[in-house]
């Protein structure tokens, strides 16, 4: 743990929300369009109606807004699954959480014709509902009980389920997939603000509720029969994080795609940094996961310009790595 005292915490948030908001105005100013420092500023003060403006304003911006969102979302996600499931590698991508919410997605547009906002956010939170309820009860089954390894291998499973499902339907329906292939693949490339707003709600519920129950997930994480000598109701604290899980992941999934990796990487950089309490994991992590996304959506638009790779494709760089060291240091490396 770098930051031992309470003041030092203090000033590596400060620092770190600092650094989220300057990643967050270069992602305006930076990409294929030539732009700079002072047309952003006149592209909200003295709007000219130029193309540059323009971009800025209902292109950049909200892809900004929306990469920290998807971060934060996908980052604490992982961290309220880490603590539920004693799990270092859970997270919603690997746990078939996203897979679940983009089959969903997937299978309202190609047999339901649906192209609603709201209709998208309600069928990516069911999808990732019943992912997460099917990798709990696999992963249940069996004398030993929950185990992490049956969670992960559940969630493996689980995983490649869905996303074989999601193939066959876009086989069915060749001219779909292009609409979706970019989407599936995790972007925030094209995405409008209304997007965002449309799930906005569900996820500021996860993000308020996780912060709310940080406490209480301090207590959880020593263990069962410990807490529930404190005085710990463990039954609703889990249902209670599985919800915020869900909530956090499918709005996630439901703007930007599945976007994996980023629920494991951060939590344990974090930890690194503040120690273990979840009153600092979370927002840390939360600001932290802004951060790496606001990286990974710039780097990607300079790799292959002027076309993009996904920003999916960029977190599983970053990400496949250091899944594999968590890996190697075995389940009791935390």
């Amino acid at each position: 743990m770098l930051l031992k005292s309470t003041s030092l915490k203090w000033l590596g948030l400060l620092i770190a929300v600092l650094l989220m908001l300057l990643f967050m105005c270069a992602s305006v100013i930076f990409g294929y369009t030539d732009t700079n420092w002072q047309m952003a500023i006149d592209a909200f003060k003295n709007n000219n109606g130029s193309n540059e403006h323009l971009i800025i304003q209902t292109v950049r911006l909200p892809r900004a807004l929306i990469a920290s969102a998807v971060g934060a979302s996908l980052s604490i996600a992982g961290v309220l699954m880490q603590t539920l499931t004693k799990n270092p590698l859970a997270e919603p991508g690997i746990f078939g959480i996203n897979a679940g919410a983009g089959f969903a997605v997937v299978a309202a547009i190609t047999i339901f014709s649906l192209n609603s906002l709201q209709g998208f956010s309600a069928l990516a939170f069911l999808g990732a509902a019943v992912a997460a309820i099917a990798v709990y009860a696999i992963g249940s089954f069996g004398r030993e009980g929950l185990t992490p390894m049956k969670l992960t291998l559940a969630g493996a499973a689980i995983a490649a389920m869905f996303s074989s499902f999601t193939q066959g339907l876009l086989v069915l329906d060749e001219a779909l997939l292009d609409q979706v292939l970019f989407w599936l693949a995790g972007s925030v490339q094209g995405r409008k603000l209304e997007t965002l707003i449309s799930v906005l709600p569900f996820i500021g519920v996860g993000l308020v509720g996780s912060f709310m129950i940080a406490g209480k997930m301090n207590v959880l994480a020593m263990g069962e029969d410990v807490a529930k000598g404190l005085g710990l109701n463990t039954v609703l604290i889990k249902i209670t994080i599985g919800i915020l899980v869900i909530l956090l992941a499918g709005g996630s999934v439901a703007v930007a795609g599945p976007i994996g990796f980023v629920g494991i990487v951060i939590p344990h950089i974090t930890r690194s940094l503040v120690g273990i309490d979840h009153r600092w994991v979370i927002p840390y992590s939360g600001v932290l996961g802004a951060i790496l996304l606001l990286i990974a959506d710039i780097t990607a638009r300079y790799l292959l310009m002027p076309s993009e790779v996904p920003i999916g494709v960029m977190t599983a760089i970053i990400g496949t790595p250091f899944f594999i060291f968590i890996a190697r240091r075995g389940f009791n490396g935390r």
